[in-house]
């Protein structure tokens, strides 16, 4: 047991501690405000104040931790051996660094509080965040702070036990469309052979006919290649079905379909599914509880996990939907046309409502690579492996989002990609 003394104890405070120590590291905490038991306890301790009590171990502690709201936060970004990291503390500091402010910042989404100038669909994007601008977003810096941190204080107290995480690899896979062709019903079967012949797109609509006339099979259809591989590697991918109703930016087909249905519910058999929430639900908060409400009628079971389609997350407002309709785990925290750890970590944490100043009970598993098929793949494996290489360092969890398009013929560079992820990942993950 690790106790904490502070003037405080926050709710930020112990949140923070609780992530990097507990979850991250596998140490057990305990905090007192009281000197007296601080200097009582002979076990491992460190403080966490302006000034050290004595030569104890001690963090110098920003104000951040102590701080309610939102307010300016002042940054020097500098690098801790080869890891860029802020808020430096000084010499009589354990450690150069507050790590718990550094990631506090990080995971509780602080910057995305403050204005931001947002993309064509209200996104936060990754140019604003300070990873990007100070070229960190493709390294887990929560993470690694962590792990120096333990190094750290593994000098001064060789007997602590911190008990260690597996590294896990986890395949999610969005599916906005379940069928390119099949199934779309009449007009919108002859809408789309329309658009290919105004499009001049002639093999795509040689395509169509060909699936629809059952000569060959629809290139979205790739559930049985998938069940194939993942019984092959032993692992397991995690399924979001998009099913609000056709809009603009949600063509999936109808969620009344006996085939749609009979796919969904075979997925759910030996695969973890959730609701990839419609375009449309973002702002109405309504279509998400009906779209919630259908997913679990079809699969029979609750609906605890959810994304949103074109990653439409606003923070705290999409967080705060989810709550209120019970989803306990969201799989939204990446960017979409973007590389990286968009909260600074490969752990999965709970999100800490700065407004409410609480921790809620909504699991966010953060990703850092979707498909989107307009990422250039040429420099992209490289980069992937090299993200997967860094979390494994830190027995994290690598999360990557692909389409039930992935695994087609029209895709071989990230057909590859998705087969060499799983040959390299998915045993260490299942022992």
């Amino acid at each position: 047991m690790l106790l904490v003394y502070t003037k405080t104890i926050t709710p930020r405070l112990r949140y923070t501690f609780k992530h990097v120590l507990t979850r991250i590291l596998g140490i057990p905490i305990d905090f007192t405000t009281k000197i007296e038991t601080f200097i009582a306890h002979n076990e491992v301790k460190m403080s966490y104040v302006k000034q050290p009590l004595g030569d104890e171990f001690s963090v110098r502690s920003h104000d951040l931790l102590f701080e309610q709201g939102i307010g300016e936060v002042e940054f020097s970004i500098q690098k801790w051996d080869n890891t860029p990291c802020f808020f430096p503390t000084g010499e009589k500091s354990s450690i150069p660094y507050d790590i718990f402010a550094a990631s506090f910042y990080m995971l509780s989404r602080y910057e995305e509080y403050l204005p931001y100038v947002k993309d064509e669909h209200g996104r936060y994007t990754a140019e604003e965040s300070l990873a990007f601008k100070n070229d960190f977003l493709t390294t887990p810096v929560v993470d690694i702070w962590a792990h120096k941190f333990l190094e750290i204080i593994l000098e001064r107290f060789p007997d602590v036990v911190s008990e260690k995480r597996v590294f896990e690899y986890k395949p999610i896979i969005n599916i906005p469309v379940a069928y390119a062709y099949k199934k779309r019903g009449i007009l919108r079967t002859l809408g789309g052979f329309a658009t290919d012949i105004v499009r001049l797109k002639f093999s795509r609509f040689i395509e169509r006919f060909a699936v629809l006339l059952g000569m060959r099979d629809d290139p979205f259809d790739n559930f049985e290649t998938f069940i194939a591989l993942h019984k092959k590697y032993q692992s397991k991918a995690y399924y979001f079905f998009q099913i609000g109703d056709y809009a603009t930016n949600d063509h999936n087909i109808s969620i009344y379909k006996n085939v749609f249905v009979r796919l969904i519910k075979n997925v759910s058999d030996y695969s973890k599914v959730g609701l990839l929430a419609s375009y449309a639900s973002f702002s109405e908060i309504k279509k998400l509880k009906i779209e919630k409400k259908r997913l679990t009628t079809t699969i029979n079971k609750p609906v605890k996990r959810v994304r949103q389609h074109f990653n439409m997350l606003n923070v705290p407002q999409f967080y705060r939907a989810l709550i209120n309709l019970e989803f306990t785990e969201d799989y939204s925290m990446g960017y979409r046309d973007t590389i990286g750890f968009r909260a600074g970590t490969c752990s999965p944490f709970y999100f800490y409502d700065i407004g409410m100043e609480i921790q809620t009970p909504l699991k966010v598993n953060p990703f850092c690579m979707q498909y989107t098929g307009d990422i250039e793949s040429e420099i992209f494996p490289n980069e992937i492996m090299k993200m997967a290489t860094e979390v494994q360092k830190v027995n994290g969890t690598f999360a990557a989002v692909f389409h039930n398009v992935v695994l087609s013929e029209r895709n071989m560079e990230w057909k590859e990609l998705y087969v060499n992820l799983l040959k390299a990942y998915s045993n260490e993950t299942h022992h």
